[in-house]
């Protein structure tokens, strides 16, 4: 890595089950595409994961299943700094630091919270409700200067930069104020029912479906018509095809939703069938998927150590 030609980028992913077509083509593709443009950091937020999966097996089983599913779609872990979250006790220090200073009305305006609060969920935890500030220490702790999101996450880079702002002028320059990267051509993945594809509907692709699975998802593929083409089918099939190639095979089956659906169902597991054998290789080696986020984590506590060491000495407490 050559951090003085390089700007340096970090994204965080939450370790919360099975990734789908969805994540893919929203966020993983983009991540794996930006490894050689950027010095990449790529973490495991198991601490965020902590405000829905309270279960030891799935939590430790779901880290390790995100760092296969990112190694088997091409994240090469030797251009990129892959390591886990709660492995670097700088994270939750900074946090408590941020929290010093970060207002109780200022968390209150994050998308997160007032989604909750609208759904009248009565058991809106400290972790849900803090959010940002962690988020904000995962993101400073690293002097990343490009931080990916979509349109729907700028809010919480926005308090990132607020709050670093805020620290600065109390306290003096320490933390560099990132920038999103926020891609027009990230793909909305349809789910199969036309909503966009979420686990919280129900209506996802598995990444790394077997064929079987793929049919049977596919074939349930709501087929809302407009003049004889299929917008759901088409809208997925688009994310493996280009329009060109498309044009011809939708005007010679019109109406035959069935046999649309089955070469959609040939293109996606074309696609999937690759990633899925080098991901079954990638398993058979757990010692190799740890050693990899101990490396990564070796390389992340020296750097979020010594911006620590700085914020301590900014905040009086190195005597």
């Amino acid at each position: 890595m050559n951090s003085d030609k390089k700007k340096r980028l970090l994204t965080g992913i939450q370790p919360s089950g099975r990734p789908h077509l969805g994540n893919y083509f929203g966020m993983m593709k983009q991540v794996v595409n930006l490894q050689d443009e950027y010095e990449t950091f790529v973490f495991i937020a198991d601490y965020h994961a902590l405000t829905t999966v309270r279960d030891k097996e799935k939590m430790h089983e779901n880290i390790l299943n995100m760092v296969i599913d990112f190694l088997a779609i091409g994240l090469n872990a030797d251009k990129v700094v892959l390591f886990q979250q709660s492995q670097v006790s700088e994270h939750t220090e900074l946090c408590w630091v941020f929290n010093c200073i970060t207002t109780m009305p200022f968390l209150m305006r994050a998308h997160a919270f007032k989604d909750a609060q609208e759904a009248k969920k009565k058991d809106i935890t400290v972790g849900l409700f803090d959010y940002p500030v962690l988020m904000a220490a995962d993101i400073l702790l690293y002097d990343a200067e490009i931080v990916p999101v979509g349109k729907d996450q700028k809010q919480h880079l926005e308090m990132t930069r607020d709050i670093a702002e805020k620290f600065n002028s109390m306290f003096g320059d320490t933390f560099i104020l990132p920038d999103a990267l926020i891609r027009d051509d990230v793909a909305v993945v349809p789910g199969i029912d036309g909503k966009k594809m979420s686990k919280s509907y129900g209506n996802t692709i598995p990444l790394f479906a077997k064929r079987e699975e793929i049919e049977r998802l596919v074939k349930k593929i709501v087929t809302d018509s407009d003049g004889e083409m299929p917008k759901n089918v088409y809208a997925m099939h688009k994310l493996f095809r280009s329009e060109e190639e498309l044009a011809p095979i939708y005007e010679s089956h019109k109406g035959r939703y069935g046999d649309l659906k089955k070469i959609l169902i040939e293109d996606i597991d074309a696609f999937i069938s690759p990633l899925r054998e080098r991901r079954a290789e990638i398993a058979k080696d757990i010692n190799k998927v740890k050693e990899i986020l101990n490396n990564g984590a070796n390389i992340a506590r020296e750097l979020a150590g010594a911006k620590m060491r700085l914020a301590r000495e900014r905040l009086g407490l190195l005597l």
